[in-house]
């Protein structure tokens, strides 16, 4: 799954720079909406795109960066549901009446193009692939959601470090077609960790120092490296087919 190569630069974001085969898809392949530029804005880390109650009529394509999709209880803890991607579109509401009950925080500056629902509205009548687009993100989003629902509610804290990781490293990869890299900057706290897989933030330490002893994966300083990638992928109970299709470029595809 994954062969060894020599480290290579990083750029902000934590993608790998230079050479045609490591290059990052362009941003414009992450449009939902092609040549649609008027919405684009940059927001800057640790800033909610939007929040728990929001009533907005627009949608946000996400173009450049990492977002964390949250939920809080009433005491003020925090589940992370969702890390989006380049390519992910939030802020469907499920209803037109209905608020927001989730909120979106930039884990790194990030670029999205914010595209009010009547401007959607009207160019997927003029481009039905918009509508496919949407479906798919959509469709890939809810079988994520499956396997976090799944991932918390049966596989033990080990299992469920060990498949986010996974989920999150192979995701990122699809990122940079043609690379085989083995590290990668994963913009997490072992505390946003925690909060995404229903663990303390002392569960998470002691499952990665235990992971890192063993020499499967090691987590310093927001820097992931992947040591033994058949060993992860055991340690998470993937299927290696399920975990090739996280490689997939854009949520739609």
């Amino acid at each position: 799954m994954i062969r060894r190569r020599g480290s290579r630069q990083e750029t902000q974001n934590g993608g790998p720079q230079g050479t045609a085969a490591g290059a990052a898809l362009p941003v414009e392949q992450h449009r939902l909406i092609p040549r649609y530029h008027s919405g684009d804005r940059k927001i800057e880390a640790g800033r909610d795109l939007f929040s728990i109650g929001w009533t907005g009529k627009s949608v946000f394509n996400l173009l450049d960066g990492w977002v964390a999709v949250y939920t809080l209880l009433e005491d003020g803890r925090r589940q992370i549901v969702q890390f989006a991607l380049p390519g992910a579109i939030l802020g469907i509401l499920p209803s037109r009446r209905g608020p927001a009950t989730v909120g979106a925080q930039a884990l790194t500056d990030v670029t999205v193009s914010v595209i009010p629902a009547s401007v959607l509205t009207s160019q997927a009548r003029t481009d039905p692939e918009i509508c496919l687009r949407l479906v798919r993100s959509l469709a890939r989003d809810c079988s994520l959601a499956f396997d976090h629902l799944t991932s918390i509610g049966r596989r033990s804290a080990r299992g469920r470090v060990a498949h986010l990781l996974l989920e999150l490293f192979t995701r990122y990869r699809a990122q940079w077609p043609g690379n085989r890299i083995e590290e990668m900057s994963l913009p997490l706290t072992q505390e946003q960790i925690g909060d995404a897989t229903g663990l303390t933030f002392v569960h998470v330490n002691r499952v990665l120092s235990a992971m890192r002893k063993e020499g499967i994966v090691q987590f310093h300083y927001r820097r992931l490296r992947i040591l033994d990638p058949d060993r992860l992928i055991e340690v998470a109970g993937v299927d290696p087919e399920t975990a090739a299709g996280w490689l997939e470029r854009r949520p739609w595809t």
